[in-house]
């Protein structure tokens, strides 16, 4: 049955008057009476509360280290922190910054790989900072339990679950703090979204969204790849629809069309919103800020990406004018005070302008912009191969081998060393099946698959970090792959540095490196293979956007031809210059820019 918040209203006034005879059998002392208004006085008139925590690992080693101060009230649903700071195994991330998380806002939360979002994320969900009690949270970043329970099934009892949680935590308040608590407002309007008797249409209406479909909403999250258990966790989050939502890199494992579909829900969300997202396309759409993690510092931005580039070139200029024009002072000031001699009269004016050079240090020198890193690697120019290079002829195929169930039927389709070819279309339809046929790690039922005698496939698949060794360094695990080329390890840093990995996390173990770390090292392995052919099956995912953009400049300067399946509509703006849409058993070339295809799903979102 619905819940509305008059029933609730009225449930929890009975609930108040049940209780009212042993509430009032516990009456406080005077003294403490007077302890709890100090304690209330202290609340409500300073607003501040600190905390410092130590999450430790398995080990009982030091995980990470937490301080911040919350200047906000603790019953706002708006975060107001001040001395913010993180450290992770010892590192420190973030140093004494601001944070302020105002509601109904959604923030891109942005920064290089490796830099501690995710680590971030993960302490505000644990609350090791002093997130008030009364914001709920969720953090997707893990995909829901394998269960007996379906999809649909799934979501509607995590709705279930949070109705209950929330009328039991109405009772407490009124409970404890009467009918008329300032807390209860905000969870009465909790209560009328929820509306139980729509669960069951609006978490299909998610999942459908997803890319679930008739028969796959019904599949046990127990026979689901973790893929689609991270579809079901983001319809979970996204239905039970918490005061404060952190979504770590959501569309990861999304298609275009379930990408467009979240970027449409979320634009309308009216909650706070961090997101950790490495599409451009997709930050502009949905964020009305940004929340920037560089140099150990947290910056906010107003506005969207782009809005964000604009601001931070706009003040970077400016601060390195300032930079340069009180450099060039001080240069003025120390050249006079080196001169002056031991005339009395100059003296007495080196004397002066050195107090207004220690005046200026004092008070702060103007810091010298501090550039990105940004990482311009080459994939290796190869040998040019004459058409046709990779063909397909009439062509069939399913992974049982019935004709029924068929993912393609008569299938003609070629690439050669011009082809920058977009594979598109909705998750299931085959795409990564494609590229396996290509490869000759799925063979067709039918027709025949034409590869040039010197053809070399490079592949790169979502799942490629999962061949890393995680106890190995980098180097020591890009010089086991190519002992022959050399043992050299300045060699190796040098390689390892063309793609982004430089310093302490070229030497670190694997398994403490960030996803888009990881990313880079597949990468490096990848170009040192010397293919002529690429096969980049969702290359995006965890690289950082100045990476992407490196990435993009690698592929059009590649003399070979690259196929690309990709969720980022950026990428593939940058590079594809054939769209290639996979459906209904084939494949047909695409009319049109893919941000004219972009707009053809939008326009199908059902919300």
């Amino acid at each position: 049955m619905p819940v509305s918040a008059s029933k609730a209203r009225r449930d929890a006034k009975k609930a108040q008057k049940a209780k009212e005879g042993k509430l009032n059998t516990k009456r406080l002392s005077k003294k403490g009476k007077e302890k709890l208004e100090m304690e209330d006085s202290i609340d409500t008139t300073s607003s501040k509360i600190a905390s410092m925590k130590l999450q430790q690992d398995k080990d009982g080693l030091s995980d990470r280290v937490t301080t911040g101060v919350l200047e906000s009230l603790k019953t706002s649903r708006d975060i107001k922190m001040s001395s913010v700071s993180l450290l992770f195994h010892g590192k420190v991330m973030i140093q004494d910054s601001n944070l302020e998380l105002n509601y109904g806002r959604r923030y891109g939360f942005v920064g290089e790989n490796g830099c501690g979002k995710s680590t971030f994320l993960k302490a505000i969900a644990t609350r090791e900072y002093p997130v008030p009690e009364n914001i709920d949270i969720y953090l997707l970043d893990e995909p829901a339990g394998p269960t007996e329970f379906s999809a649909l099934e799934y979501v509607v009892r995590e709705g279930q679950a949070e109705l209950k949680r929330l009328e039991k935590e109405v009772e407490d308040i009124i409970v404890n703090d009467g009918p008329d608590s300032e807390l209860l407002d905000p969870l009465y309007e909790r209560l009328d979204d929820m509306d139980a008797a729509t669960f069951e249409s609006r978490a299909a209406i998610m999942l459908t969204g997803l890319g679930f479909n008739s028969v796959t909403i019904k599949k046990k999250t127990k026979d689901m790849s973790g893929g689609w258990r991270m579809r079901v966790a983001l319809a979970k989050a996204l239905f039970v629809k918490p005061t404060l939502l952190l979504l770590d890199d959501p569309t990861a494992h999304l298609d275009l069309e379930a990408c467009v579909w979240l970027e449409e829900y979320l634009k309308r969300f009216d909650r706070t919103l961090i997101l950790v997202s490495h599409s451009q396309d997709f930050l502009n759409g949905v964020c009305t800020n940004i929340l920037e993690m560089r140099s150990k510092k947290l910056t906010m931005f107003s506005g969207n990406y782009d809005t964000y580039i604009k601001t931070r070139v706009e003040l970077e200029t400016n601060q390195t004018k300032q930079y340069h024009k009180q450099q060039d002072e001080i240069t003025h000031i120390k050249k006079f005070i080196a001169s002056a001699g031991t005339y009395a009269n100059l003296v007495r004016q080196a004397k002066s302008r050195q107090k207004i050079l220690d005046k200026m240090e004092a008070d702060g020198l103007v810091q010298a912009v501090e550039e990105d890193r940004v990482f311009k690697f080459r994939f290796t120019d190869v040998e040019r191969l004459p058409p046709p290079v990779l063909s397909f002829d009439d062509i069939s195929f399913s992974y049982d081998g019935k004709p029924e169930h068929n993912l393609y039927e008569h299938l003609s389709f070629g690439v050669d060393m011009d082809s920058r070819t977009a594979l598109v279309g909705p998750n299931g339809v085959g795409k990564s099946t494609l590229l396996k046929i290509m490869t000759g790690q799925l063979n067709p039922q039918q027709g025949r698959v034409s590869r040039h005698t010197h053809i070399k496939l490079g592949v790169y698949s979502q799942h490629s970090a999962e061949q890393l060794d995680l106890t190995k360094s980098p180097i020591d695990f890009v010089k086991s792959k190519h002992s022959d080329v050399s043992q050299d390890p300045q060699y190796w840093r040098g390689q390892m540095g063309r793609y982004g990995l430089t310093g302490d996390s070229q030497t670190a173990k694997m398994g403490t490196l960030s996803e888009g770390q990881k990313s880079r090292v597949v990468f490096a392995l990848l170009a040192m293979d010397g293919p002529n052919i690429l096969l980049l099956d969702e290359p995006t995912n965890g690289l950082d956007i100045p990476t992407i953009d490196s990435l993009a400049e690698a592929i059009n300067a590649f003399n070979g031809g690259v196929v690309v399946v990709s969720h980022d509509f950026r990428l593939l703006n940058k590079i594809a210059n054939e769209i290639m849409v996979v459906e209904n058993k084939t494949v047909t070339k695409w009319e049109g820019t893919i941000l004219d295809y972009k707009k053809k799903l939008a326009k199908n979102v059902v919300l």
